[in-house]
């Protein structure tokens, strides 16, 4: 039985290389499996690292643009603040202005709000308590020069300064109060030019 036992022994060494052969093709594509899916897990690593870095960044970007439009708002609301308080400050001035000063400006004012016809100019009570002398005619002298006249009417009113002109049925509220409230957006414009520009 020698030659079956070569014969056995053939077959049992060709079944080893065959096996062996197998085995290393087995691990060789095992190995070129591992890697594959270690590249493919690197890639996948990759792309969520870089989508999450453009999502990091995005939110950068957007968080400094909020930030930059708060900046702004405040910037804008304190600019705001700073020029009412000088609108208030400047009315607050003209109610403290000496007599001589206030009357100097109400014949400034008249010569520029009063028309050219014959009129009447009301004044509140504490002005006309404080009239300089002469006062009426000082007026006139102004309202002429326009082709007007003014009268001074005995009847006062509840402003804070300024006059209220009468022509007729037509008012023209020229008291500071309402110069102000009309002229408010062209003052907020010129004293933010004054003081920011």
């Amino acid at each position: 039985m020698p030659g079956l036992d070569k014969l056995l022994s053939q077959i049992k060494s060709t079944a080893q290389d065959i096996a062996n052969a197998k085995l290393e093709q087995a691990c060789q594509q095992a190995e070129e499996l591992k890697l594959e899916a270690e590249n493919k897990a690197k890639e996948e690593c990759q792309k969520s690292l870089q989508k999450s870095s453009e999502e990091a960044k995005d939110i950068i970007k957007r968080a400094k643009s909020a930030a930059s439009l708060q900046k702004r708002k405040a910037v804008l609301s304190a600019k705001q603040q700073i020029i009412q308080e000088t609108i208030h400050r400047t009315r607050d001035m003209l109610k403290s202005m000496s007599s001589e000063e206030y009357f100097d400006l109400i014949k400034k004012m008249v010569s520029h709000y009063a028309l050219a016809k014959d009129g009447e100019i009301i004044f509140s009570k504490y002005d006309q308590e404080r009239f300089p002398a002469g006062f009426e005619n000082h007026l006139n002298t102004l309202v002429q020069a326009k082709g007007g006249s003014l009268r001074l009417s005995a009847e006062d009113r509840p402003i804070d300064g300024g006059f209220i002109l009468l022509y007729g049925e037509i008012e023209e509220n020229c008291s500071f109060e309402a110069i102000f409230a009309s002229k408010g957006d062209i003052l907020q414009d010129k004293v933010n030019k004054l003081l920011f520009t």
